[in-house]
């Protein structure tokens, strides 16, 4: 009978082992990242899929009660641009930012990262992939909120199709802060709190319009991640718009998430080892 390590069910160990009868016993090839990130996508996805269809309506319903709101003070022009912009993204930030931050810490305070730190899987794939599940339920909310909002203050719909890089760039920019945050925060309370500021800030920094924002503010609302994907957003509801700064906007969101989402993967292997 072979005696295998449980390092080696972490995908940790050398690819064999020395059983106690003698040769080497072969173990099982170690699990590869993106068959580990789709299998960990699809199992977020079905676990989420009841709990966050509820919540999702929410944000949705709140973006667009927010755009009804301003209505009333903004009639057109720039700032309506930004009103529709901001109202969208903030369904991403919703989602991706609050309730990922959440899960996250709740995670690792009820000890469920133990569960994930047995499977060979590497540390990407989880946070990859709960971050991916996460941002795909903002997709059918982000884009009904746009197309009401777009309606609503008589905006152009011709260009609404960047929805299709903004909700995943800005989705992986705030998914991956929602993430770090809820696997740094020493916490669950604080994890929720840091989330909860999170999305407070994308709602005041990315719906309001920067013209009416004090110049101090307006440095804060350049470090937002959200801001990028609002800003490549708002662009495109011009009559010809500036295709070159809607693309580093992107650009910005794509970087963004790129660090944050490495920075969440590092303290996902910090918190999963104590």
């Amino acid at each position: 009978m072979s005696i295998v390590p449980v390092e080696a069910v972490s995908g940790r160990a050398a690819d064999t082992v020395k059983p106690v009868d003698g040769g080497p016993a072969p173990l099982a090839p170690r699990a590869r990242l993106l068959p580990s990130l789709a299998a960990v996508y699809r199992a977020q996805l079905s676990r989420a899929r009841v709990a966050r269809i509820p919540l999702l309506f929410v944000a949705t319903f709140q973006s667009v009660g927010i755009m009804v709101l301003m209505r009333g003070v903004v009639d057109g022009g720039d700032e309506a641009r930004a009103v529709v912009a901001g109202s969208s993204v903030l369904v991403v930030a919703f989602v991706a930012l609050n309730l990922l931050a959440q899960y996250f810490g709740q995670l690792r305070a009820s000890g469920g990262l133990d569960h994930y730190a047995t499977l060979p899987v590497p540390p990407a794939a989880v946070v990859l992939g709960a971050a991916g599940a996460y941002a795909s339920f903002t997709v059918p909310g982000t884009a009904v909120t746009a197309v009401t909002g777009s309606v609503l203050f008589d905006l152009p719909l011709t260009h609404l199709w960047v929805l299709v890089a903004v909700i995943p760039l800005s989705g992986a920019a705030l998914a991956g802060l929602g993430a770090a945050l809820g696997l740094l925060a020493p916490r669950q309370e604080l994890a929720t709190l840091l989330g909860q500021l999170g999305m407070s800030a994308a709602l005041l920094l990315g719906v309001l319009p920067a013209d009416r924002l004090p110049e101090p503010v307006v440095y804060a609302r350049d470090l937002l991640p959200s801001t990028y994907g609002v800003e490549a957003l708002a662009r495109t509801f011009d009559a010809h718009p500036d295709w070159a700064a809607v693309g580093l906007d992107l650009a910005v969101c794509a970087a963004v998430g790129v660090v944050s989402l490495a920075v969440a993967t590092r303290a996902y292997r910090r918190a999963a080892v104590r």
